[in-house]
């Protein structure tokens, strides 16, 4: 009886993976190993290796409460990890499975460091946090180990002002391919570029507080980054943007210190005046997309020094802090969907009988969208009242955190060998069930 005890003692510190899952894209291009020499403390690791380009991860699907937030911690070291098309946002890192949820992600040959993922859970019951070498869209290779798992759970801020920042990028300088063929683009904003955004931040400051009817307030940073931008991202439908991955050296500093609810990247990407091509198609601004569950938008000055886009003129514009407006009602449109609510699509308008106008734009859609005021055959739909107090999450909503008993490892033989009969069991019971169906 102890001889068998001791076997499966040591089966168990070699190849368990205490409750969690294991999970591939590609069979037979992974291995998944207890390491007990390669260790952050006096817990064996758990090392996953591709062995070509692959996605792998474990996973445990944990209880949550909706609308809280949650943070993950583990140790991390990662050898000669490397991603396919040199893809900037895979690696080794912490997420949600099934979704873009992560932290940031670690490549190349790292010693142990601590990652940390924070994210809400907004209007789901179950996640399934998963410690992953590869990406939701991404494929990686090398090996990556992961050890002293932590989650906590924080109290959610239901302050109504949000803070924003808008991230002004002067110059971008990149190699880029336009219709075909390879091309070099060096563009600078001139000061009235500067000015111009500048002036509709103060604008959109003003103008979200009245066209919510106070439900939300504003403050917000500008930071002037004088590096220029040395690469872009690209798909089909927007052509050339700035994504994340494009400006995260430059910003995550100024994002962790001031605990942003949502980023603004100012950029010119064109410039006819001087015969820069065109890198994007027809949009002034890009939103929906996230900085690790922070709302991230671009706001691209137009390709014409001489529209008025983002010009204030009693004549011709009275409403250049759209683009703000907009983007942001984005944001407010993705979170509103994920905690569970049914809101009519942003672009929607004419659909309900709203114009553009000559002098404002969208404007008196925008303020029925954010007050409920939208009416669809005599019900009235909206962004509903709560979605303005549903921030991102932040390290100041753990100051009075509560860490969970979940993702624990066993401490001693003891625990062990519960853990091992308790894996049986579970496997015993879901054989049973599978029998029954």
């Amino acid at each position: 009886m102890v001889t068998s005890i001791i076997a499966l003692v040591v089966i168990y510190n070699k190849y368990n993976y205490n409750n969690f899952i294991k999970s591939v894209r590609e069979r037979e291009k992974t291995e998944f190993v207890r390491d007990q020499e390669i260790k952050c403390s006096n817990m064996d690791s758990y090392k996953i290796e591709n062995l070509d380009y692959n996605d792998a991860m474990f996973y445990e699907t944990i209880s949550v409460a909706p609308n809280t937030p949650y943070k993950v911690t583990c140790k991390v070291k990662v050898e000669n990890v490397i991603n396919e098309n040199n893809t900037k946002s895979g690696g080794a890192h912490i997420s949600i499975a099934g979704t873009t949820e992560r932290s940031i992600t670690l490549t190349g040959t790292k010693d142990w460091q601590e990652v940390t993922f924070l994210f809400n859970s907004k209007d789901r019951k179950e996640v399934d946090i998963s410690f992953r070498l590869g990406g939701y869209e991404e494929r990686s290779k090398g090996s990556a180990w992961f050890s002293d798992f932590k989650v906590e759970e924080g109290v959610a801020n239901k302050d109504k002002n949000w803070k924003f920042v808008c991230f002004i990028f002067p110059e971008i300088d990149v190699d880029v391919e336009v219709k075909g063929k390879q091309q070099h683009v060096s563009l600078k904003m001139s000061n009235n570029d500067i000015q111009d955004l500048k002036d509709d931040m103060a604008r959109f400051q003003t103008s979200i507080k009245t066209m919510s009817n106070n439900k939300m307030t504003v403050t917000y940073d500008m930071h002037i980054i004088n590096e220029p931008i040395k690469s872009l991202s690209y798909d089909e439908e927007n052509g050339y943007y700035v994504s994340v991955e494009d400006v995260y050296e430059y910003i995550k500093d100024y994002v962790e210190q001031n605990e942003y609810d949502h980023i603004y990247i100012g950029i010119r990407m064109a410039n006819i005046q001087k015969g820069n091509n065109t890198l994007t198609n027809d949009w002034i601004g890009l939103g929906g997309m996230q900085y690790f569950g922070i709302g991230y938008s671009n706001i691209r000055l137009p390709d014409s020094e001489n529209n008025y886009a983002y010009k204030y003129h009693y004549r011709i514009n009275t409403f250049p802090e759209e683009v703000y407006i907009h983007e942001f009602l984005h944001t407010l449109e993705r979170n509103a969907e994920e905690y569970g609510y049914e809101v009519p699509a942003l672009h929607d308008y004419t659909k309900y009988g709203y114009t553009e106008e000559k002098l404002e734009g969208q404007k008196k859609w925008y303020i029925a969208y954010m007050n409920q005021e939208i009416d669809d055959k005599g019900k009235k739909i909206g962004l509903p009242t709560e979605i303005f107090t549903c921030k991102p999450t932040h390290e100041s909503n753990f100051k009075y955190s509560r860490e969970l008993n979940v993702l624990k490892e066993p401490e001693n033989i003891i625990e062990v060998i519960r853990s091992i009969f308790d894996r049986i069991g579970k496997m015993f019971t879901s054989y049973k069930e599978q029998e029954t169906l």
